[in-house]
């Protein structure tokens, strides 16, 4: 298996993944874009101590960006909505009002 620091680069805090966290307990991370759901469970679970109910993985495609006259794209990126076990919880921010 590969290190799991590398699997799980980032989590992603936006406020709809804030709801996700309070009332479903799912929490959302970007992911390697090689890394497939069974590495991205053990990656979770051995970096967090927790354990994993079910791992969704979704493709998000880059937005493509002008500057003046050049033409680019921001790159893809894959993301994963990790289920947790009721009980368990993955706290990023503890402590803030």
């Amino acid at each position: 298996m590969r290190d799991p620091f590398i699997i799980v680069k980032r989590p992603v805090i936006t406020e709809k993944t804030t709801l996700f966290t309070e009332k479903e307990n799912k929490v959302v991370f970007q992911v390697d874009a090689n890394a497939n759901k069974k590495e991205i469970k053990k990656a979770i679970s051995s970096i967090f101590n927790v354990e994993v109910l079910d791992v969704r993985i979704v493709m998000i495609r880059g937005k493509k960006r002008r500057l003046r006259f050049k033409e680019g794209k921001r790159p893809d990126w894959k993301k994963a909505i990790i289920t947790l076990k009721e009980g368990d919880k993955i706290e990023f921010f503890e402590g803030v009002k």
